[in-house]
């Protein structure tokens, strides 16, 4: 086998297929694909604890070195997938270098998003026999699809942007062109192998094949979601329009008054929710809004104010750790949970300090934890860890560049003086009077005091010294 590449990349995401794909590349001679080489959770594939000698750890500690490895330890030409959320170190190096063959795997978004749910409420990731296959139907969730939506424009956008600017091609395939022994043939010969199949590989098993209408509950949301966000042609290009990075449907506008908040997490962002609702009477404020339907909103209200509330860096990490990392009952984190205890050494009990207290948790063992996960931060927010920097304690400052795209605020509401900024903006929409607003706005801040010193300060300090800088922050206390 001659090949003009030294190893080659599937770009892909969850449901999307990419499984059988790298089943058929495996059925070519010479060919081998070593399964998510960089998710950030496992090394290839779950409950293996290495790839061709390379473990988690030493990945975590270079992650070049495994790509060295893949490239001078594998028989013929070796590869991998990669999604969105894999190690950011490994794409930049990845995207750059010519002698890697680029394969895109798509799927139309709404297909991959509604096989993703079904996956997880019936906890069947594969189907190897049609007896054991399990099927529900599922609720669709149109805040949710937006965000999963958003993820995958920025990550093809990436790609596309870097290939033009690099001066390479990558070869697609759609979800649908997986079932062509053809295509599968034609992938073969872009990487530079002589072999070739009469057939595919069939142990892998589609699921849940039946209509979209016969999978989801309110099938007629889809549609309207859908209708409102205003795209075509989703599953067979990756230059999306627009190419969104504010976080939309997060935005919330008071129910009546002219008046949208740009929440960023982890802040007070329920204590300024009620404070909109109760400026109108305790009607229910305006939320999951797309591109579309928030300009709509803004041509309606010519007179309307945007604005958004900062929390002290030091305040709103501690909330990050209390509310994502240390409580239970959110159950989006837990594999980030995992990593950080067996990655990053973070002392994190098993059970929720914060709902069932226990001796074994006290403030001593919580002032550690919380310095660790702040060293974490500092090392994630600088793009060394392969854990995403999640919404809930990225930078303020690169929230709000994110919304720029598409709005900017016309006040920036510090969270120690909201009493005094939130009257302002009232006023400024002619309002006399508006709702009081609670002594204490962040749950956490007793628990942050319990354990608050220079060392503490300077740790967060440390982390955040973007938003030290950017917004003038002093000390905590």
């Amino acid at each position: 086998m001659m090949s003009r590449f030294d190893y080659f990349v599937v770009f892909a995401e969850m449901r999307t297929g990419s499984n059988f794909l790298e089943a058929n590349i495996n059925s070519f001679d010479g060919l081998t694909c070593h399964g998510e080489a960089f998710n950030p959770h496992f090394v290839g594939y779950p409950n293996v604890d290495n790839i061709l000698g390379v473990t988690r750890d030493m990945r975590e500690s270079n992650p070049i070195g495994l790509i060295d490895t893949i490239k001078g330890k594998t028989q013929g030409l070796g590869g991998f997938r990669f999604f969105n959320d894999h190690d950011p170190r490994a794409l930049a190096a990845i995207l750059q270098d010519l002698r890697c063959a680029k394969i895109i795997l798509t799927r139309n978004p709404i297909d991959s998003y509604v096989s993703w749910k079904i996956a997880k409420a019936t906890g069947q990731w594969k189907l190897t026999n049609v007896k054991h296959a399990r099927s529900q139907q599922i609720a669709f969730n149109a805040a949710e699809f937006e965000s999963h939506m958003a993820g995958l424009q920025a990550f093809q956008v990436t790609l596309l942007n870097t290939l033009q600017k690099t001066g390479q091609t990558a070869f697609y395939v759609a979800y649908e062109d997986l079932q062509d022994v053809d295509v599968m043939n034609g992938l073969a010969a872009f990487l530079g192998s002589d072999s070739r199949i009469a057939a595919l590989d069939k142990k892998l098993k589609k699921q849940n094949p039946e209509p979209l209408e016969t999978k989801l509950l309110n099938f007629d949301a889809m549609t309207e979601t859908l209708a409102r966000m205003d795209r075509f042609n989703l599953n067979r290009t990756p230059n999306f329009e627009p190419r969104r990075g504010p976080n939309v449907p997060t935005f919330i506008a008071a129910p009546r008054a002219p008046l949208l908040y740009l929440p960023l997490k982890s802040g007070p962002v329920e204590v300024v929710s009620e404070w909109l609702s109760q400026l109108d009477g305790g009607a229910e404020v305006l939320t999951k809004f797309s591109q579309k339907s928030l300009r709509q909103w803004k041509a309606a209200y010519t007179d309307h104010r945007t604005f958004t509330v900062l929390r002290h860096p030091l305040a709103r990490a501690h909330a990050a750790f209390c509310d994502r990392i240390l409580s239970t009952r959110n159950d989006s984190f837990p594999e980030v949970r995992d990593s950080l205890i067996k990655q990053h050494g973070i002392p994190i009990p098993k059970f929720d300090p914060l709902r069932d207290p226990d001796d074994g948790y006290d403030v001593a063992v919580h002032k550690t934890a919380f310095l660790a996960f702040l060293g974490f931060l500092k090392k994630n927010l600088a793009g060394q860890t392969s854990l995403r920097v999640d919404p809930a304690w990225a930078s303020q400052l690169s929230l709000l560049q994110g919304m720029s795209d598409f709005t900017v605020p016309d006040l920036i509401v510090r969270e120690d003086r909201m009493g005094h900024d939130l009257a302002i903006l009232a006023a400024h929409i002619g309002r006399e009077t508006m709702p009081g607003l609670p002594e204490v706005t962040d749950p956490h801040a007793e628990r942050l005091l319990g354990i608050y010193d220079a060392e503490v300060e300077a740790a967060g300090r440390d982390a955040y010294q973007r938003d030290y800088v950017a917004f003038g922050f002093g000390n905590w206390a």
